[in-house]
């Protein structure tokens, strides 16, 4: 079979996955707000735990939970004794794709998703048929119209993935990640909005890293093909703010 020789795309609203938010993840978009903003510049001392406290009224441990995902995320970085520091300003253009309060939940499904995504991928390279690999190659192809039409191609993207799920041969595999399709769309569709202001650069990266997975499920690589997902989805994460 001849391998695509891919170079490296709608809308999912935040209302699809509304759930209570917690108060870490509204001192979490706070933070970033300020960031994004301008208040906290790179290299700024951040207010120490107590006024961030103060300032969002609640409890420091609520404080501290923001700021360790935060250091997690590469935004802020501690010194002990001395205090939080931002570390990087993300993306402006996310204020125009994501309500702040969705961030940290989107960040953590995110980790979630290479844990499960990178299993899926060495299943799907040790247990496929010809028939779901092909559907996997299908999957990759639209993917590959999407980028040439310039579009989102959020569903195409997911289907890719749901497509590596269902080769796993366990059905628990595809139906985890149907239930998670709405924040998953999210996280793709802010990832890919911010992509195509540079669709150059981004898109062909993004399939670049699709079809490294795909070679490596398709020639029965289990190991490699779940490093290259958890490549892919650890790079997706980091797009989101780097933009």
């Amino acid at each position: 079979m001849t391998h695509p020789s891919y170079p490296a795309s709608a809308s999912s609203s935040i209302a699809d996955i509304e759930r209570p938010a917690k108060l870490s993840d509204r001192v979490y978009g706070g933070i970033i707000e300020r960031i994004l903003k301008g208040e906290y510049v790179e290299g700024e001392r951040l207010p120490s735990e107590l006024r961030l406290a103060e300032m969002n009224g609640v409890s420091r441990p609520v404080v501290r939970e923001a700021l360790s995902r935060l250091r997690e995320d590469g935004l802020v970085h501690s010194h002990r004794g001395a205090g939080s520091y931002v570390k990087r300003r993300p993306d402006r253009a996310m204020l125009d794709f994501a309500p702040l309060e969705s961030l940290a939940d989107m960040q953590r499904c995110f980790e979630f998703r290479a844990a499960l995504e990178g299993e899926s991928a060495r299943m799907a390279a040790v247990n496929g048929s010809s028939s779901m690999v092909k559907e996997i190659e299908r999957a990759l192809q639209q993917l590959e119209a999407c980028i040439e039409a310039r579009e989102l191609g959020v569903e195409a993207d997911f289907a890719f993935h749901l497509a590596i799920a269902r080769a796993t041969n366990n059905r628990f595999f595809s139906d985890t990640l149907s239930s998670l399709k709405a924040q998953i769309n999210f996280g793709q569709n802010l990832a890919r909005n911010l992509g195509l202001r540079r669709p150059d650069q981004h898109l062909p990266e993004v399939q670049q890293e699709h079809t490294r997975i795909f070679i490596a499920i398709h020639e029965r690589q289990p190991e490699q093909a779940c490093q290259y997902m958890r490549e892919h989805i650890g790079n997706s994460r980091r797009r989101v703010f780097e933009g």
